[in-house]
């Protein structure tokens, strides 16, 4: 098989585990006596993220080709997360978990198994390309874009999938047995992840490159903590400011887009309560997805166009729309046009800052301290910046909303318009304080 191919399908294997339950877990912690608690399951993986990367990434440097180490990870992950399925299934269809406890411990330990792999997956088509004479620059964006398709499209499995009565089938019509709403989403996603752990072992090696100042680089500087001396720089400390700032916006639509679309369901209104998006939230919101993919083309032009302030201002009044649109929003005609535009918007907001920012630091930053800035960069926006966000977030919706059950499950029932005008309102002044402070005379 063609090595970009096989790397093609690493990466789709890679996003569909994540796929699986990202966007549509808040649907089930809420059957399972978890609700008030969505947040915290999401804040968890920005929590990991701070840490866990930066030491597997360590792991693979010295020790384990990272292949291996990627397929270890999987391992972990995937086991972790069908003991949580097994949870899920010992309670029962519709009924709260017997132990939270556990069942919290069993998640973080597999994200915190899962989140490094989104770095090692990179090393290992990095190396491998490398190794076999491939362009990185030319061969790896078409290789990434197959883990978006790999996201999307596990997305729709478990958006359609039922298992009911021994019965599996796929539907799109209104059924509380879909995956989406069951811990089925989490077999699916350890699944996929010993999928790709037997797959590692297929790949070729990556060598192991021993540095020549291994010896002399500290554990701060192999960290990458030397990077925060960039805070001295005025410019710089209100960049990674605003990253932190912004980055409280990246998981609020991930971990209560599905609940919220989902809550239509129980509505009094039949025609809103049996609509197509209503009962398809997660199929709805893997648009974001599609969008992220297209719009990621686009920054070039943009960037051309408009400098990387510009750029990044678009993505953050992006936020605004994006939470704004949910706000005025409903599941009917027309008001799913309205989501429909949330969702196109999102492959702005989240691209068009990731970006250009990533951009933005490797041209400001010193060489020596690029690799350690761009960790920086990510823990700022989606290590503290995102725990951060979704912990507030979750503040605010269970004020606004609570748990109702309807018929024979459980629905996130409230004020959701109070909620979206809320955070669109912060997105809107954090763009505004941006375009005021941030100073860059683009060249």
């Amino acid at each position: 098989m063609n090595l970009k191919i096989r790397l093609a399908l690493m990466n789709f294997l890679e996003f569909g585990v994540w796929g699986a339950y990202l966007t549509c877990m808040g649907n089930y912690l809420g059957v399972a006596g978890l609700g008030a608690e969505i947040s915290w399951f999401y804040a968890i993986q920005g929590i990991v993220s701070i840490f866990m990367p930066t030491l597997m990434g360590i792991v693979a440097d010295k020790w384990v080709q990272p292949q291996r180490l990627l397929g270890i990870c999987h391992l972990l992950a995937g086991a972790f997360m069908v003991m949580l399925w097994q949870q899920g299934m010992e309670a029962g269809f519709g009924n709260e978990v017997a132990n939270k406890p556990l069942f919290i411990t069993l998640y973080t330990l597999s994200v915190a198994f899962y989140m490094p792999t989104l770095a090692l997956s990179n090393t290992t088509a990095f190396a491998i390309l490398k190794n076999n004479g491939g362009d990185t620059v030319t061969d790896f964006p078409p290789i990434r874009a197959c883990g978006t398709v790999g996201f999307i499209i596990v997305m729709w499995f478990v958006n359609s999938a039922v298992w009911d009565n021994g019965s599996f089938f796929l539907t799109f019509a209104q059924d509380v047995h879909k995956f989406q709403y069951t811990y089925n989403q989490f077999l699916v996603s350890g699944v996929l992840s010993f999928l790709l752990f037997l797959y590692t072992y297929s790949l070729p090696s990556c060598r192991l490159v021993r540095r020549g100042d291994a010896q002399k680089r500290t554990i701060s500087q192999q960290m990458g903590l030397d990077a925060f001396k960039l805070f001295k720089n005025r410019r710089m400390a209100l960049f990674f400011i605003f990253s932190a700032l912004l980055g409280m916006s990246l998981q609020v639509t991930n971990s209560f887009a599905g609940p919220f679309i989902s809550s239509f369901q129980g509505s009094s209104d039949p025609a809103v309560a049996s609509s197509f998006a209503a009962s398809n939230a997660t199929l709805l919101t893997s648009i974001s997805q599609v969008s992220e993919a297209f719009c990621i083309l686009l920054i070039p032009f943009f960037l051309k166009r408009y400098g990387i302030k510009g750029v990044m201002l678009i993505a953050m009044f992006a936020w605004v729309l994006r939470f704004g649109f949910f706000g005025i929003g409903n599941p009917s005609m027309p008001g799913v046009l309205l989501f429909i535009l949330s969702c196109i918007v999102y492959g702005v907001a989240f691209d068009f800052f990731n970006v250009s920012g990533g951009i933005f630091v490797d041209k400001e930053c010193d060489p020596s301290i690029k690799a350690s800035a761009q960790g920086l960069f990510m823990l700022m926006t989606n290590g503290l910046g995102a725990t951060i966000g979704t912990l507030s977030a979750g503040v605010i919706v269970n004020h606004f909303c609570s748990w109702t059950q309807v018929g024979d499950t459980s629905y996130l029932m409230g004020d959701w318009s109070s909620c979206w005008f809320i955070f669109a309102g912060y997105a809107l002044v954090v763009a505004v304080s941006f375009w005021l402070m941030f100073k860059h005379n683009a060249k």
